[in-house]
């Protein structure tokens, strides 16, 4: 892997992309190739059927059929894209299964979404304050200047 620098006029910094080695990177692995369907509802979700199959496209019955979820849940943000894979022999079975999958996957992805919050707080450095947690005469989030974090003084570990 290559480092790219790439300046960002919006944040005023400069941010270091990896950029991967263009050789075979493009390259589709004709292992692994399924031919995809979907079913929706148009109001909750979608469930993928991937149903493996050879670079000939003739059925690869040496592999599973692959049933995948898809559903996104709205916040204050916009809508979050959630995805998951659904253990079933059978579109009816993953039919039966979505509901229970779509909460799974959402309570998982709400508990990553704390983690990475707790994760970024502690990260937070305020000069006068105690490690990681803001100490008394820190500065609250409002004395943060633009609310980014490397502005009024607060740096990123």
């Amino acid at each position: 892997m290559t480092a790219q620098v790439i300046p960002s006029v919006r944040n005023k910094r400069l941010i270091v992309m990896a950029a991967a080695e263009t050789q075979n990177e493009f390259q589709i692995d004709t292992e692994q190739l399924y031919h995809e369907e979907v079913f929706t509802d148009r109001r909750v979700g979608s469930i993928l059927r991937l149903t493996p199959v050879t670079s000939d496209g003739s059925r690869d019955t040496s592999r599973a059929v692959v049933f995948l979820g898809q559903t996104q849940v709205l916040t204050q943000a916009g809508a979050l894209p959630i995805n998951f894979e659904i253990k079933a022999d059978s579109l009816k079975q993953a039919l039966e299964q979505f509901e229970h999958g779509a909460e799974q996957a959402v309570d998982d992805t709400l508990e990553q979404i704390k983690q990475l919050q707790r994760e970024a707080a502690s990260s937070i450095v305020v000069p006068g304050g105690s490690g990681g947690a803001a100490g008394p005469g820190a500065a609250g989030p409002g004395a943060l200047g633009s609310g980014l974090l490397g502005g009024g003084g607060v740096k990123s570990r």
